[in-house]
């Protein structure tokens, strides 16, 4: 099979190939070529040749690896007459705020890796910008520059000085009106004739978080930088037009919660046409950490949109395909909430990858502020408890996010949301531990959507959509790619899958969905990487066969080669998969709708095409049985299998190692399950309700029927299963915790039943990311 590049899309996104010197060291292969400022570099890189830095006025510092820490301030501020600067083909995130460049015309900063451009406003005179093969950087950043550089004629090479005066002053005209306009109608009466300086922190700090929310003006593409000059001018408007200016620095604490800030909903403006995303999770009243706080994300921040797929349960997305024996029924829509407008980057075959800002809020809400939603009609959500067992785990709700709807409807509580993963970090050092082995961004999937979401903002990073598909799965792998020159870097690839039978190979950093792989011709219910061999990708399908791609490593230019190394031949559809860890090149588990199979995967085997090995018999009231559906599997450690079928009630814990031992020599063989321990769970028959496990923490969740999560903390158990005659665990095992589903409420009524897919947590359990029947991704976090 060949995988297909799909070069149509290059004209959706910039692709940067990072840009660096590299030696080849003998035995090691490539590495960096790093460079340090000097004075002696500076005046040898000069354009012509200098003997002095005060009389440099053109340099070129291209192409030397340098980190926004080599642009030593000191060392800069020597260079008083320099109008023209270089720094193109670097590895700078940032500039420092005091290079003190005071002459400063043109500035050339392609191809880095810049995530903000605020700090520019240092340079007043400069006059052209070029920044391109920035990936992180938006059109929210050309409008920030635009504003903050009045002396600034071309910005990438473009003549901008009629937008930039729009910019400037008509744009700035309306939002001053809206801003004032918020005060008088919201605030204005909160403020007592005689008040004190805390009233004044008070009212300051909330009339900041709720300005910045509802006023909307322009396309909801340039949201971020709305936000961003709305904040301006409402702390000008408190300062000078009020008096409302604190002696006291408030600065840093306004940094500090910059997230909440932006994540926060007050009273909505009610002439506003653009409506807000307003599925709110609220304090729980008997902690006090504080929800929503963190540091500000700001690559490639973007709007949210909503758009998703209508979709029955799993097992009836195709019609040909055996049906549970208990199908879901569909959920219906519940009256409005209100859904923030985002804009669609540029479409081209039905695919999209458009920036976007989270549908979520802080979770931290005053009574006024709960009451005052209401009346507006918008989502809110009441606290309820959440176990009556002492709880072992505090855990806060922190988002609630409504960004898989179908055509951006407020009323879509219909689209499914099935599998999330979180983002490896490209350490590759820090990878070997697994408390440390992703990073705090989810991918989710559901409908016809790809969401990157920040666990800690509630921020949706990144989405890519594709309308006539219906993602049912999601994996990273980590691929060591060849830049250019042959140079190497490692660049985190998502895999997706569903509906229609292809994996989408997703270059996220590049915004980039560089290839598809045509795997099966029936839709793909789940898909997995090799954690040993990184271009190893395993598809499960709805044609009976699960099924071992290598995608192959895409060049500089994309370029790229899957070919298909083995077919396992299945009873039924395979519905979750899991690889051994402690052998992963050679054996295969898979729960499936008629039991649980293994398969040896060994490629130096001849046949391409295999039959499984085993069959897992499983306790049935008082026999064992192999007829089942498995419809949750994960490993919990190297030897510990949790798996959960059809058995109303019940997660079984299983020895991989024993019960497969007992098999024996030959082919297809009927093994009995060696249990360890029995999970107390929901009495439901409803089926696709999976599991996860963190090995790190010793943790398995799963969800209900209900909403609820089920945590179980079975870190005191594994050491006692680990020894070869590890007894069974005599009685059910209950919940460390349950955590309920909020109240959540549109207009006054509930969303129709909540089913949780899908629940899973970071190596580190520090976030636990539930995906449900109803459009609304969960995100709580560790208290």
């Amino acid at each position: 099979m060949v995988g297909i590049a799909q070069a149509g899309w290059r004209d959706m996104v910039t692709r940067r190939d990072p840009p660096a010197d590299s030696l080849l060291i003998p035995g090691e292969g490539w590495r960096l070529k790093m460079s340090k400022i000097t004075t002696e570099l500076l005046l040898e890189r000069a354009v012509p040749r200098s003997t002095r830095l005060r009389k440099i006025e053109t340099l070129n510092l291209s192409k030397l690896q340098l980190k926004t820490g080599d642009l030593d301030p000191r060392l800069f501020s020597r260079l008083r007459h320099l109008q023209k600067l270089d720094l193109s083909d670097n590895l700078l995130d940032k500039f420092p705020n005091s290079l003190t460049l005071p002459d400063l015309r043109v500035l050339n900063c392609n191809n880095n890796q810049l995530e903000d451009v605020t700090a520019l406003k240092q340079f007043p005179l400069l006059e052209e910008l070029t920044y391109e093969n920035n990936v992180y950087l938006t059109l929210n950043d050309d409008y920030k520059v635009m504003f903050l550089l009045e002396n600034l004629r071309l910005l990438n090479g473009k003549d901008i000085t009629k937008l930039a005066n729009h910019v400037r002053h008509v744009h700035s005209r309306k939002l001053t009106s809206k801003v004032t306009a918020h005060w008088e109608k919201f605030f204005r009466d909160q403020l007592p004739e005689k008040y004190t300086a805390e009233q004044v922190k008070s009212i300051r700090k909330k009339f900041l978080k709720s300005v910045q929310t509802n006023v909307v003006y322009g396309p909801s593409s340039l949201s971020e930088f709305t936000r961003w000059r709305v904040k301006m001018i409402a702390e000008e408007f408190l300062s000078y037009s009020l008096g409302l200016e604190l002696n006291s620095d408030t600065e840093s604490e306004e940094k500090a919660d910059e997230n909440e800030e932006e994540s926060t909903e007050s009273p909505r403006e009610a002439a506003e046409d653009v409506a807000q995303v307003t599925v709110t999770p609220s304090k729980r009243k008997r902690n006090h950490s504080k929800s929503g706080a963190g540091n500000k994300r700001s690559k490639s921040q973007a709007n949210t949109e909503e758009e998703a797929v209508v979709n029955p349960r799993k097992s009836s997305h195709v019609q040909d395909d055996p049906a549970p024996d208990k199908p879901r029924t569909s959920n219906q829509p519940a009256k409005e909430t209100t859904p923030e407008q985002g804009a669609e980057g540029t479409q081209k075959n039905g695919e999209q990858f458009p920036k976007g800002q989270s549908n979520r809020r802080s979770s931290q809400m005053t009574g006024e502020q709960k009451s005052q939603e209401q009346d507006n009609g918008v989502v809110t959500l009441t606290p309820v408890k959440n176990s009556k067992r002492k709880e072992d785990v505090s855990a806060e709700p922190l988002h609630f996010l409504q960004c898989h709807s179908k055509g951006n409807s407020r009323e879509d509580f219909k689209t499914q949301l099935w599998s999330c993963v979180f983002e490896p970090v490209l350490d590759s050092g820090a990878r070997k531990d697994p408390i440390v082995s992703s990073s705090r961004t989810v991918a989710t999937c559901g409908g016809e959507s790809v969401c990157l979401i920040d666990c800690e903002t509630g921020t949706v990073l990144k989405k890519y959509k594709v309308a006539t598909e219906e993602f049912f799965s999601v994996a990273w792998t980590t691929l060591t790619m060849v830049i250019s020159d042959s140079r190497k870097k490692a660049h985190n690839i998502l895999a997706a899958a569903g509906r229609r039978g292809i994996v989408k190979l997703i270059h996220v950093a590049a915004d980039f969905c560089y290839g598809e792989i045509k795997a099966h011709k029936k839709p793909i219910a789940t898909v997995c990487f090799s954690p040993t061999q990184e271009t190893h990708l395993f598809t499960a399908s709805y044609d009976k066969r699960i099924a071992l791609w290598d995608i192959g490593i895409p060049d500089c230019d994309y370029n790229f080669k899957a070919s298909q190394l083995l077919v396992l031949e299945a009873a039924s559809i395979p519905l979750r998969i899991a690889l051994v860890p402690t052998c992963p090149e050679q054996y295969l588990l898979a729960g499936c709708e008629s039991g649980c199979f293994a398969w040896n995967i060994k490629l130096d085997k001849g046949e391409k095409s295999r039959p499984f090995e085993a069959i897992f018999q499983f306790p049935d009231d008082e026999s064992m049985t192999t007829s089942h559906r498995v419809d949750g599997l994960a490993f919990l450690n190297d030897d510990v299998v949790v798996s959960k079928s059809s058995k109303p009630g019940c997660i079984y814990l299983w020895s991989w190692s024993r019960s497969f031992d007992a098999k024996g020599k030959g082919c297809q063989r009927t093994v009995s399950a060696v249990i360890l321990a029995e999970l107390e769970w929901s009495t439901t028959d409803m089926s696709y309700l999976t599991l996860s496990t963190c090995p790190a923490k010793g943790y398995v969740f799963c969800g209900d029927e209900k909403g609820s999560v089920w945590m179980y903390n079975l870190s005191s158990y594994t050491t006692a299963w680990g020894s070869p005659k590890g007894k069974r665990s005599e009685r059910r095992i209950s919940p460390a915790q349950i955590l309920q589903w909020p109240e959540l409420r549109v207009n006054g009524e509930q969303p129709p039943e909540i089913l949780v897919n899908n629940v899973v947590s970071d190596p580190a359990f520090t976030y636990l990311v539930v995906l449900t029947s109803v459009n609304i991704t969960a995100i709580w976090k560790k208290s």
